[in-house]
């Protein structure tokens, strides 16, 4: 516990750090994407897992499936809520992680990491520009 003495006056500043790696770009819908080549690595970010809370399933059922950007590819469930899965590139599932069908928690622990959920085939390369960088998704989220 802290003690400050009483009629002064002060100034307590608390720095919460978001991990939001700057060599991915982000989505308005808190999904992240790498880029190699023509293949995107999709997951959600940090900040929408701790949002989400413990992970307990992570379902894709769009794999081998075309999307377009912005469709559902997949849901997420966590303790007390569902939320949708947002495809942030027009392209083809090619890969579902399926580390996360024994081990949904990986999203909430390596979120960037081994918590990654699908790959995509992008079909248009000039999406991956229009996407958030680092420091317009600290923006969108206040961090």
């Amino acid at each position: 516990m802290l003690h400050l003495p009483k009629n002064n006056n002060y100034h307590i500043s608390i720095t919460i750090t978001m991990n939001i790696p700057a060599n991915l770009k982000y989505t308005k819908d808190h999904e992240w994407v790498s880029l190699e080549g023509d293949v995107a690595t999709v997951g959600i970010t940090h900040f929408a897992q701790k949002e989400l809370g413990d992970i307990v399933y992570v379902e894709v059922e769009t794999l081998d499936q075309t999307l377009d950007k912005d469709e559902v590819f997949g849901t997420v469930e966590a303790v007390k809520t569902v939320s949708d899965l947002f495809l942030p590139l027009s392209g083809e599932i090619i890969e579902f992680n399926t580390g996360l069908e024994d081990a949904p928690e990986l999203v909430n622990s390596d979120p960037y990491g081994d918590g990654w959920m699908i790959k995509v085939k992008v079909a248009d390369l000039a999406e991956y520009e229009t996407l958030l960088t680092a420091e317009g998704y600290k923006e969108l989220i206040g961090a």
